[in-house]
């Protein structure tokens, strides 16, 4: 399975499968290295998905005019 294929909810969906595979604790370690290589990437393609995410997301606000103005998301803390 190509990873940069997924979508986001594939990613997390097929993340799910890894750990409850992995928590299991019945399959040879190798077998398990290879999910966890696997779980690794998925984590840092979905990070990557959420990061391009949150560039895209704009607030809307007023503007003096009236008119809706488009600002940065900006996450509270």
């Amino acid at each position: 399975m190509e990873i940069n294929n997924l979508s986001y909810e594939q990613a997390v969906s097929r993340l799910g499968e890894i750990v409850e595979n992995l928590e299991k604790g019945n399959m040879p370690l190798s077998h398990s290295l290879s999910l966890f290589e696997e779980g690794t990437a998925l984590i840092k393609y979905c990070s990557e998905l959420l990061d391009k995410a949150e560039q895209k997301v704009v607030m809307l606000k007023k503007g003096p005019d009236g008119a809706p103005i488009e600002l940065p998301f900006e996450v509270e803390a």
